[in-house]
Formats: C-alpha cells, sequence, structure tokens
C-alpha cells in the first residue's frame, strides 16, 4: 500500500492518505475501458428522433400528372422522399441504444483510470473541499492555491453531494464536480464514471472521498 500527500485549502501539505492496492494493482484491458465508456455515452441518449416516411407525410393523396404522354418520370405522391416536403427514406425512429455493462468489469475500468492518474502524479488529495458561500472566486482561488489554475480539465470528487461547493465551480468551464460512490444503493449521488477520470488532466480528491472510493470499490 502507497500513500499520497494531503493538501489544504492554501496548498500546503497537512498529511498523507493511503492508497489501497486494489487501486494501485488495477490495470484493466483497453476493451475493457473502452466498452464502460462506450456504454456510459451509449446510456445518455435518449433515443426520442423521429422521422416521418412517405407514408406519414400530410399530403400527396393523387398523382402530380398523369401516367403516360408528358415526358416526365411517372409518379404517384409529391410526398415521395425525393420531392421537397416528402417523406424520409430509411427515416430514424425512436429506439434504445442501453447498452449493458458487467460491474466488475465497470469497477475494474473505474480503479484502472484512477490507477493511471496516481502513477502520473496527476491525482492530489486534499483534506476537505467546502466553501461556505457559492462563490466562483473561492473555486479560482482554490485551483489557483493547487496549482491548478490553468489546468485544462479538472474532475473533482466530494464524498457526498454538496450544493455550495457544486454551485461555487458551476460556472468554471473546465471543472466538472462528482461524488464518491456511496454504500446505499438507493442514493441518488452523481458518482463519477471511468471517463470522467479519463478526460480529466487533473483529479482532486477530498480525503473522505477517497477513504469511501476504496471502501466501496477497492
Amino acid at each position: 500500500m502507497a500513500t499520497i500527500e494531503v493538501k489544504n485549502k492554501d496548498g500546503k501539505a497537512v498529511g498523507k492518505v493511503d492508497v489501497s492496492a486494489a487501486i494501485l494493482a488495477a490495470n484493466p484491458s483497453m476493451d475493457t475501458v473502452h466498452r464502460a465508456v462506450v456504454a456510459e455515452e451509449a446510456n445518455k441518449r435518449q433515443g426520442t428522433q423521429s422521422a416521418k416516411t412517405r407514408s406519414e407525410v400530410r399530403g400527396g393523396g393523387r398523382k402530380p400528372y398523369k401516367q403516360k404522354k408528358t415526358g416526365n418520370a411517372r409518379q404517384g405522391t409529391i410526398r415521395a422522399p425525393h420531392y421537397a416536403h416528402g417523406g424520409m427514406a430509411l427515416a430514424v425512429k425512436p429506439r434504445d441504444y442501453t447498452k449493458g455493462i458487467n460491474k466488475r468489469e465497470r469497477r475494474q475500468a473505474i480503479l484502472g483510470a484512477l490507477h493511471e492518474k496516481v502513477i502520473n502524479g496527476s491525482l492530489i488529495a486534499v483534506d476537505a473541499v467546502t466553501f461556505t458561500a457559492p462563490k466562483t472566486k473561492d473555486a479560482t482561488n482554490f485551483l489557483k492555491a493547487l496549482g491548478l489554475g490553468e489546468a485544462r480539465r479538472v474532475l473533482i470528487i466530494l464524498p457526498e453531494y454538496d450544493e455550495v461547493t457544486t454551485k461555487c465551480f458551476r460556472n468554471l468551464p473546465n471543472v466538472e464536480v462528482r461524488t464518491a460512490p456511496s454504500k446505499d444503493a438507493a442514493a441518488k449521488t452523481q458518482a463519477f464514471s471511468a471517463r470522467d477520470v479519463l478526460v480529466a488532466t487533473q483529479v482532486v480528491v477530498a480525503k473522505d472521498a477517497m477513504t469511501r472510493i476504496q471502501e466501496v470499490w477497492g
């Protein structure tokens, strides 16, 4: 088991936190990680898109002109796909894009993503991420103290949902706030995913959140 340094809101070291062997030893295949990310992206799709076929478009109930002796190709309706305002050929219809993934595979993908951040030094542990008021300035100063003022994309993981903290970072387009997994299966939390970790250049984890991650997934 290894340890990483814990910093406070001013960027000063105040202790250390253990990194479980499950995270350090996680080495999922690229195929596992790919399936986890594809499943997450697919499950976000609503699948409500719908276009009309020629039989569903209003109008076009009679032939536009007679069958013969016009010099034109024969036509049965002006709602055919090659006409303006006509129906669509092979029209897309509502469908379910949901993709399933094994729970163990999903966890391995997440632990593998965290493993990569720990090895690269892109994971920063802090004692707490709390604010007294929803001010974007406080959130900006917090990131600057950790040396992340110019970071391209930051993921912040909280032990549990906090409305004030979420609002502090809400106006920062390069920051995403998520929570650690909960032991309560019925809890409605924005638990982070493998994709959240992979797309982030820097990950900031609260000390309590790190403990909960290792208790639930590690």
